[in-house]
């Protein structure tokens, strides 16, 4: 009886083992993750500290597009020539403006930048150039676009033939049916909306994070399918990392912005956080924003993206966004951490 009872006691002891053994093989990969995101945020430290902790020194201006990437196109003109002249009045602008601080531009011609022929590889090019160049503001410049209005009215009828049943039942009918004319017209929308990455939309940035397959619904501008650029998971948590921790200057910078818009009598469509994410501002290390300047796809808008007022308007705009944004930043009102 003793020996039978101490066989109850190791089988007893052998099945807490092994329920132990089961509970730990369930939540390892639990532990792991952590220890990913441990790992995260001890590279970050370093490497962005100097970033995070020093004054404006480096501003990153990006003319979104370029050949062969055109962009979204008006009457005559595209986003990516706009974009470039912009973005071209901005840099001499801030290089005069703020001697102190080095201006770079991601390209400085009609092309795309680094010499690349396809776009998605051309972003992966900007959000390379701007982390390695140890940007502190990252300022997108594109044109916005929506679809012109369809129109359709009767203008006539016509006589049409038609036949029912088969062979000696078969029979030959007439009817009248309407004659359409079809056309469109330009979208009235107007006005400016400067977007940042929506690091609060945690459903979203959830997925990006844990799903391994590429979703063309959490990349780009409207669909950018650079979705190549975040080859492992550890890359993805550093991203989402990253944006959460430059959330709080970009949403400032991106006010500042859509108020200077408002002083030039521009009409704001606010500040946004982009549902799906745009994936250039998730990959910059720094506090990024996408302004889109106006709707190429409005008359009016269009030329007066195109002239040289409207042109120094807007980078005059971005301009004094950026010092007032400076401002703030030295005088410590938005806090490195945050």
């Amino acid at each position: 009886m003793k020996g039978l009872k101490n066989y109850h006691i190791i089988i007893a002891k052998s099945n807490e083992y092994l329920k132990m053994k089961n509970y730990c093989f369930r939540h390892w990969k639990m532990f792991f993750s952590a220890i990913i995101v441990c790992a995260a945020v001890m590279v970050i430290s370093p490497i962005q500290a100097q970033n995070s902790n020093s004054p404006l020194k480096t501003i990153i201006i990006d003319a979104g597009h370029g050949l062969p990437d055109p962009g979204a196109r008006g009457s005559y003109s595209n986003e990516s020539d706009i974009a470039l002249a912009i973005a071209q009045k901005l840099y001499n602008k801030l290089r005069d403006s703020l001697p102190q601080c080095r201006i770079l531009m991601t390209r400085t011609d009609r092309n795309l930048p680094g010499g690349l022929h396809d776009k998605d590889e051309a972003n992966r090019w900007r959000a390379k150039f701007a982390n390695e160049n140890h940007g502190n503001l990252f300022i997108c410049i594109h044109c916005n676009d929506v679809n012109p209005i369809h129109h359709s009215e009767i203008v006539g009828h016509r006589t049409k033939v038609y036949y029912t049943g088969h062979g000696k039942k078969r029979r030959r009918h007439t009817r009248h049916v309407p004659i359409y004319k079809y056309w469109t017209t330009p979208n009235p929308v107007v006005g400016t909306e400067t977007y940042v990455w929506g690091v609060n939309k945690n459903e979203s940035k959830q997925k990006f994070i844990q799903d391994n397959q590429d979703s063309s619904e959490l990349m780009g501008e409207s669909v950018d399918s650079s979705n190549d650029y975040f080859t492992t998971s550890e890359e993805k948590i550093l991203a989402a990392l990253r944006a959460k921790k430059y959330f709080a200057r970009s949403l400032l910078f991106a006010s500042l912005i859509q108020n200077e818009y408002i002083k030039e009598g521009r009409a704001s469509r606010g500040v946004k956080q982009r549902e799906t994410g745009i994936w250039v501002l998730h990959a910059t290390a720094m506090p990024s924003i996408l302004t889109e300047v106006g709707f190429i796809s409005n008359p009016k808008e269009e030329d007066y993206l195109n002239s040289q007022s409207g042109q120094d308007e807007i980078s005059g705009a971005i301009l004094r966004a950026v010092i007032k944004y400076k401002k703030q930043i030295d005088s410590g009102i938005i806090k490195s951490t945050d």
